[in-house]
C-alpha cells in the first residue's frame, strides 16, 4: 500500500509540474504575441496624437508656403512694373547729343539769325523741349539771350534725327566798333551740361544802354523763327 501511494502521489506531483510548465508556456506565448502586435495608432503619430498635430501643422505650413510663393511671383511683377518701364520717351542728354550752329540770316532781315541744331547721335529716342540756354561770349563779358515767350512743344528724336531752334540779334550798323562776339554757349533744355562752339553770326553786336539783352532765344523747333 505504502508503494501505491508513493506512486500516487508521485503522479501527481509530475501532473501538477506538468500543468505549470503549461501555463508558462502560454504566459510566454501571450506575451510573445502582445509584443509582436502592432502598435497603437497613437503611439506612432496617429489620429489624436501629438504627431498628428504636428503633421498637421506641416502640412498648414505647406499650404501656407505654396500660398506665398504665389504672392512671390505677385510681388516680382510689382517691382518689373516699377522699372521705369512707362512707355515715356526719356530727355536728351548733352553727351548723346551732337551741337552745331550757322547763320541762317537773309538778306534784308532787320536782325541777324543764327541756327543751333541739336542731332541724336546717343543710339535710343530721346525727347527735348522748352528752350536752350544760350550765352554769347563777349568782349564785353557774357551776354544771355532772352527768351522769346513762343510756346514750346516736346520733340521726340530718333537716333540721327535732328531739331534746331533760332538765335536772333541786332546787326551792328552803327559804324563804331561794337561788341565783338568771341563765343556761343549753348545748354540743351533741363541740362546742366554746355557745349562750347564758334559764333557763326556778326563778329559784333552794336553797344547798348543796359535795358536788357538785345539777343533772343526761340524754343525748340522753332528754327529761324526767333524774334
Amino acid at each position: 500500500m505504502r508503494v501505491t501511494k508513493i506512486t500516487i502521489a508521485a503522479l501527481a506531483v509530475a501532473a501538477g509540474l506538468s500543468l505549470t510548465a503549461c501555463q508558462s508556456d502560454g504566459d510566454a506565448t501571450s506575451r510573445s504575441d502582445s509584443s509582436a502586435a502592432p502598435a497603437s495608432p497613437s503611439a506612432h503619430g496617429g489620429p489624436g496624437s501629438d504627431g498628428s498635430a504636428r503633421g498637421a501643422a506641416k502640412a498648414s505650413a505647406g499650404k501656407d508656403s505654396g500660398a506665398g510663393q504665389s504672392t512671390g511671383a505677385g510681388t516680382g511683377s510689382d517691382k518689373d512694373g516699377k522699372t521705369g518701364k512707362t512707355g515715356k520717351t526719356g530727355k536728351c542728354r548733352t553727351d548723346e547729343l551732337e551741337v552745331t550752329a550757322a547763320d541762317h540770316t537773309i538778306d534784308g532781315d532787320p536782325g541777324g539769325t543764327v541756327v543751333v541744331e541739336f542731332t541724336n547721335g546717343g543710339g535710343r529716342d530721346c525727347a527735348l523741349s522748352g528752350y536752350a540756354g544760350v550765352d554769347l561770349r563777349t568782349s564785353a563779358g557774357s551776354l544771355s539771350a532772352r527768351r522769346t515767350g513762343e510756346p514750346a512743344s516736346r520733340t521726340v528724336l530718333k537716333d540721327g534725327e535732328s531739331v534746331a531752334f533760332g538765335i536772333t540779334y541786332p546787326v551792328n550798323d552803327s559804324g563804331g566798333s561794337g561788341v565783338r562776339v568771341t563765343g556761343l554757349v549753348v545748354t540743351p533744355p533741363d541740362e546742366t551740361k554746355s557745349v562750347s562752339l564758334a559764333w557763326p553770326g556778326a563778329a559784333t553786336l552794336p553797344v547798348t544802354d543796359g535795358s536788357g539783352s538785345p539777343v533772343k532765344a526761340g524754343p525748340i523747333g522753332s528754327a529761324g523763327q526767333g524774334g
